[in-house]
C-alpha cells in the first residue's frame, strides 16, 4: 500500500525519477558548503570545469551553483545560447561528474535583473523594462514572463538533479521604472512590485519539485512582503566586506523564518585585470564566514564574479543593438587557487581564518617558501591595490600615479625574485597578474601626461616612442597569458580577453600618430552572445 501511495504521488505531482532522494537531501542536516561559478564572460572548457570541481571537492565544497547564462543550450529558445554554449551532453555529463564527487549542482537562472543576454533579442522586446537598458524584465508582464521562465526553468531542471533552483533576483536597479510599474508602485509600493514577480518565479520552481533560492539584497530592502513567498524559499545574504546592514537589517531577514545562506566573494568589484584586492578578500573570508555561523545561517556560498554584471551597449540605431560589452573583466579563476584554499580552510573550523598563518603555511606547502619569503610574497600582493580614475589614484591618502607605478614595480620585482621550488605554473599567475598591473599603470602615467594642460605636440615623439615600447611589451605579456590559460578557455576567448585588455594603448597610439596606413582598431564582440 505504501509503495502504491508513493507511486501515485509521483504521478500526481509530476515528480521526476530520483526526486524523492533529492527532497530527502534538501531536508537533511547537511550544511551547504558552496561555490558559485559565473560564466557570463569567461566560459571555461569542459576539462577546466571538471578540474575546478576536483579542486572544490578537495576543499570540502559540496555544492556548486552554476550561473550558466548564455552558455546553456536552451531548446525552445535557441537565440539565448551564445557561441560558446555547451552541448546538452556536456551539461548532463558535468552534473553527473560533480555528483560522483559528492557535489550537488544547482542551476542559476537570472529571472528579473541581469537578463541582457535574453532581452537583447527582438523576440523578447515586449518583456523589457526599458528599451535602452535591456537588463531587466518588466514585472507587470506577468503572463509573458511566466511563459518564458517556465520554459527556461523546465529545461534546466531536465538536466540538473539538485533539490534547489536559484532564480537570481539581485540588483533590480530598474524596479518601478516604466510607466506601468510606476503606477503599481505608487498604488501598492515597490516591495509589492518586487515580491509579486519573485513569488511567481518561486511558484514555478516549487511546481517543479524544487526549492527556490534567491539573492537577498533586494529582499532585505523589502522584508515586509516576503511572507508571500513559499516557505521553502532560501535567501542568500551576500556580503563582500561591508557593514552587515548595507542592504538592510539581517535580523529582519532572520525573523521571516526563511532558511538563509551567506555569501562572501573570491572576486568582486573593483577587481579587474589591473587590480586584485587580495587583502580585502582574505578579510572577507576571515570576518563574514564566522558571522554567518553566529547569525544561524544554514549554508555558505563563495561567489566568484567574472564581471560587474553591467554592460555597455553598442547601438546601430536608436532601437537596434549591435553588441553588449561587459564592464569590468576580472583575471581568470586560474589565478585564485590560494583564495580558494583559504575558503576551504575556513570551512573546516568555527574560528576566524588567521590570514598570516594561512599564507605562511600555504606558501610553504605549495611553493616551498620560508617564513621570510612568505612575508615578501604577501607584501607584494597587497601593495597599493588602488584604481586610477580619470588620472586620479583612488587611495585613502593622496597618491600620484607615478608613486603607484613605483610601488607596483617593487611588487613585480619581488615576485620575480622569489623562486618557488614547486607548483611553478600556479606561481607564475601571480607574476603575470602583477606584470599586467604594471603595464596598465605605465599606460595610465602616459595618459595622464598627454592630458596635462602643458602637453604640446613637441612632446609627441617621446610619448609615441613610449607607447610603441608599451605595446610591444604588452604582446609579450599577452603571449604569456595565452600560454598559461590555453587549457582554461577557448582560443577565441583568449584572443578577445587580450584584445580588450590592451586596446587603450593601441587606440591612443593610432590617435596621436594619425595612423592611416592600416585598418583602424576594430571592436570584435567580447560577450559572445
Amino acid at each position: 500500500m505504501k509503495h502504491f501511495f508513493f507511486a501515485l504521488l509521483f504521478i500526481v505531482l509530476g515528480f521526476q525519477p530520483g526526486l524523492s532522494q533529492q527532497l530527502a537531501q534538501s531536508s537533511s542536516s547537511k550544511t551547504v558548503k558552496g561555490f558559485h561559478l559565473d560564466l557570463r564572460i569567461q566560459v571555461m572548457t569542459m576539462s577546466a570545469l571538471k578540474e575546478l570541481a576536483q579542486k572544490l571537492q578537495k576543499q570540502g565544497v559540496n555544492t556548486l551553483i552554476m550561473e550558466w547564462e548564455a552558455t546553456y543550450p536552451f531548446e525552445k529558445h535557441p537565440m539565448i545560447p551564445n557561441r560558446y554554449a555547451y552541448s546538452r551532453s556536456d551539461v548532463t555529463s558535468f552534473v553527473k561528474y560533480c555528483n560522483g564527487l559528492g557535489i550537488d549542482v544547482i542551476p542559476l537562472q537570472q529571472s528579473f535583473g541581469h537578463v541582457e543576454y535574453i532581452l537583447r533579442n527582438p523576440r523578447y522586446t515586449t518583456l523589457r523594462e526599458d528599451q535602452k537598458d535591456f537588463s531587466q524584465v518588466c514585472p507587470i508582464e506577468s503572463e509573458a514572463n511566466k511563459a518564458l521562465f517556465t520554459d527556461l526553468f523546465r529545461d534546466l531542471v531536465s538536466t540538473h538533479n539538485s533539490p534547489y533552483f536559484h532564480i537570481g533576483g539581485d540588483e533590480t536597479y530598474l524596479l518601478g521604472h516604466c510607466h506601468k510599474c510606476q503606477a503599481k508602485a505608487a498604488k501598492e509600493g515597490k516591495s509589492k512590485l518586487f515580491v509579486d514577480h519573485i513569488k511567481m518565479l518561486c511558484d514555478i520552481v516549487t511546481s517543479l519539485g524544487k526549492r527556490p533560492v534567491l539573492w537577498a539584497d533586494i529582499a532585505l530592502k523589502h522584508p515586509e512582503s516576503l511572507s508571500l513567498l513559499p516557505k521553502e524559499t532560501i535567501l542568500i545574504d551576500w556580503n563582500y566586506g561591508w557593514a552587515l546592514n548595507r542592504f538592510g537589517d539581517p535580523r529582519k531577514l532572520i525573523e521571516t523564518g526563511f532558511e538563509i545562506w551567506g555569501a562572501p566573494a573570491l572576486r568582486s568589484g573593483p577587481d579587474n585585470y589591473f587590480v586584485t584586492q587580495w587583502e580585502k578578500h582574505f578579510k572577507n573570508i576571515r570576518d563574514f564566514i564566522p558571522t554567518t555561523k553566529q547569525l544561524g545561517y544554514k549554508g555558505i556560498v563563495m561567489t566568484s564574479w567574472s564581471t560587474s554584471g553591467l554592460y555597455s551597449p553598442v547601438f546601430e540605431s536608436g532601437s537596434d543593438i549591435v553588441d553588449l560589452y561587459a564592464i569590468r573583466h576580472v583575471y581568470p579563476l586560474s589565478g585564485f587557487t590560494m583564495l580558494l584554499a583559504a575558503y576551504g580552510e575556513s570551512l573546516k573550523t568555527t574560528q576566524p581564518l588567521n590570514i598570516g598563518q594561512f599564507v605562511e603555511t600555504y606558501t610553504r606547502d605549495t611553493y616551498g617558501f620560508t617564513k621570510e619569503q612568505a612575508n615578501q610574497f604577501w607584501q607584494a600582493l597587497i601593495t597599493a591595490p588602488y584604481e586610477v580614475k580619470q588620472g586620479v589614484v583612488a587611495s585613502p591618502k593622496p597618491m600620484t600615479v607615478q608613486a603607484l607605478l613605483d610601488s607596483t614595480r617593487w611588487a613585480a620585482k619581488t615576485l620575480h625574485d622569489l623562486n618557488p621550488v614547486r607548483n611553478k605554473p600556479e606561481f607564475e599567475q601571480y607574476r603575470l597578474m602583477m606584470d599586467i598591473r604594471l603595464e596598465y599603470l605605465t599606460y595610465q602615467a602616459l595618459e595622464k601626461e598627454v592630458n596635462e594642460p602643458s602637453f604640446t605636440t613637441a612632446q609627441m615623439p617621446t610619448v609615441l616612442s613610449k607607447l610603441k615600447t608599451l605595446i610591444a611589451d604588452s604582446e609579450k605579456i599577452s603571449n604569456r597569458f595565452i600560454a598559461l590559460n590555453k587549457n582554461y578557455f577557448h582560443p577565441a576567448e583568449l584572443e578577445q580577453e587580450v584584445y580588450w585588455r590592451t586596446i587603450k594603448p593601441r587606440l591612443l597610439y593610432e590617435r596621436l600618430a594619425r595612423v592611416t596606413s592600416q585598418t583602424p582598431t576594430d571592436f570584435p564582440s567580447n560577450h559572445g552572445n
